[in-house]
């Protein structure tokens, strides 16, 4: 095989396929742009209708849904109850909203697109073979890689969200509704030949509800497909439960993973028994008791228009006092989340609307630098994002720097003796923890194994999150054990617990950083009076330290800011002179 692979050389494939994605982006820019507004307008409509309708009309009315749908089978009624009511209380109502808005339209897309599809590979072998390869490769191919194209076409937000999730809960809608046409008895369909049906007719008399029950059962697949892609597509700028589910993942925060893993679950619940419950088949059809059931249908009317009531009257009462709206992103580090949200909130407070959206951190600076997002003050210069801001410095605006003093570094407990990272040697099992394998820490660790020649010794860099990090920084310690860990500072961490910088005589990991806030290349120009806000906003590491602090000990992200900007009230209004 060596031999071999010798004789040929090495297929570019990946520069063909970049290749390819940037001439799609840039002769079809317009149909992705016209996609992207259309289907945010879709989408923003829907989960708008949706958040508009009162939660408790909302609960109330899905409830009687699955009553008239179950009858005296009340197990489904009662958790469809107790379980929206603990969504609601828990705070992620909204969240829930977007999630299903996001489920409810990929779905409905690859249902359009795989029913007919796999119609047609039934009908015709040569597209069967065609097409089963490109399914194949649909449902193999790792779901994180359909982000990639889908921000280049669509940028960052819901759209590229339904795109992602379109492409990998596809194919079970397509495969189903083939293998139910081709089980459909022949002999039966050489009847209806015989009875001299249309095509058309044999289709629709005959085969397709003859296999209702396969095709009905690959769109119940797909509808779970589309859920379990909520989480990458929060990755993505998508919204909903996903942003929770990611921010604790990363954060190592279990409550936090498990409460809105927890909301996913009951809608998961909810639609897969609706949906098995409208697959019907014929026989139960035939034997359902006929006419003196009207009842239910007349009360499944009146429900669906006292929602739709409620929605109406709640969208024509509730008023709006905005003054101006503006796109915030950031990357999910604790120092990050602590300033983005300060900035959120003081701006709210001062009639702004604000967007917030956790994104990962290379997928942030493509967002502010193509006009997707406004602005983000998470951008660690000269050093961490180095690499970021030196490929799109000519496409965004640095409006000013919003912290200083900043660092980063191999960071140890106190009590190891270790001063220096040309000292190491077997301590922490020669590994490294670090955060995300993308970030400029992690990036800068792996450099400095190479310049102090460690590496060659066996030491190597274990990416994971922020959060992750943390834990078995604490876990660590807390056993008196060695452990060395990418840190940066602003960071809670030390103020928790005793931790040194491993001194970096080669400056691998640079100098002493500054925070600054990039917005779009425009944005001075469409929003005077935000951008003055934005290149306004300053603080300092201990501010920064306290909010970070405070979640934590438990608060709320939107919590711990509001509090720190109520005991910084006069440095805050500064920001809006």
């Amino acid at each position: 095989m060596f031999v071999l692979a010798d004789l040929f050389p090495k297929l570019p494939l990946g520069p063909w396929v970049d290749s390819g994605i940037d001439w799609l982006t840039d002769h079809l820019s317009g149909l992705f742009d016209a996609i992207q507004s259309g289907g945010n307008v879709v989408m923003d409509t829907m989960t708008g209708a949706l958040s508009a309708i009162p939660v408790w009309l909302f609960i109330i009315g899905v409830t009687i849904f699955s009553i008239l749908m179950f009858g005296k089978k009340w197990g489904v009624p009662f958790f469809t109850f107790i379980g929206l009511l603990i969504v609601e209380n828990q705070g992620l109502w909204s969240d829930l909203m977007s999630t299903f808005t996001l489920v409810i339209i990929s779905s409905l897309i690859s249902v359009i697109i795989g029913v007919p599809l796999g119609i047609w590979m039934a009908k015709n072998e040569t597209v069967n073979k065609i097409i089963q390869p490109i399914l194949d490769f649909m449902q193999t191919m790792p779901a994180f890689v359909y982000w990639i194209p889908a921000v280049a076409f669509f940028g960052i937000g819901v759209v590229p969200g339904v795109f992602a999730s379109v492409i990998f809960a596809l194919p079970p809608t397509v495969r189903m509704s083939n293998l139910g046409i081709r089980q459909v008895p022949n002999d039966l369909v050489e009847a209806a030949d015989s009875f001299g049906s249309t095509g058309k007719q044999k289709l629709f008399k005959v085969e397709l509800p003859l296999a209702q029950g396969t095709i009905f059962s690959g769109i119940n697949q797909t509808l779970m497909l589309a859920l379990s892609m909520v989480v990458i597509a929060s990755m993505i700028g998508a919204p909903g439960l996903g942003r929770g589910v990611l921010s604790a993942v990363q954060n190592a925060d279990i409550g936090k993973g498990f409460v809105n893993g927890f909301s996913l679950v009951v809608l998961a619940i909810i639609i897969d028994r609706f949906t098995q419950k409208l697959n019907r088949t014929p026989a139960d059809k035939a034997a359902a008791e006929p006419a003196k059931h009207h009842w239910k249908g007349w009360t499944a009317l009146a429900v669906v228009v006292a929602m739709i009531g409620g929605g109406v009257v709640t969208s024509l009462t509730s008023g709006s006092s905005q003054k101006e709206s503006i796109k915030l992103v950031y990357v999910q580090w604790d120092s990050e989340v602590a300033s983005s949200n300060v900035l959120a909130q003081a701006m709210r407070q001062h009639g702004y609307e604000v967007d917030l959206t956790p994104l990962d951190n290379s997928i942030m600076w493509q967002s502010v630098a193509n006009g997707q997002a406004d602005a983000s003050v998470s951008a660690w210069l000269p050093t961490t994002h180095g690499a970021q801001y030196k490929k799109y410095k000519d496409d965004l605006d640095i409006a000013g720097t919003n912290l200083k003093g900043a660092k980063t570094g191999l960071v140890v407990p106190k009590y190891m003796d270790v001063d220096s990272i040309a000292d190491l040697q077997d301590q922490a099992g020669k590994k490294v923890t670090a955060i995300e394998p993308g970030a400029g820490v992690t990036k800068g660790a792996e450099k400095a194994l190479k310049d102090y020649g460690i590496g060659d010794q066996g030491w190597q860099v274990t990416p994971s999150s922020s959060g992750a990090m943390t834990v078995a920084l604490g876990k660590a310690i807390k056993a008196k054990q060695d452990i060395v860990v990418t840190g940066w500072e602003p960071h809670w961490m030390f103020q928790k617990y005793d931790l040194k910088y491993l001194k970096d005589p080669k400056q691998s990991f640079g100098s002493t950083e500054s925070l600054k806030t990039m917005t779009r290349k425009d944005l001075k120009q469409d929003k005077p009076d935000a951008y003055k806000v934005l290149k306004n906003f300053k603080w300092t590491k201990e501010d920064m330290g306290e909010v970070m602090l405070d979640i934590e000990d438990g608060k709320s992200a939107k919590k711990a800011a509001n509090t720190w900007i109520k005991n910084n009230q006069s440095k805050v209004d500064a920001w809006f002179k």
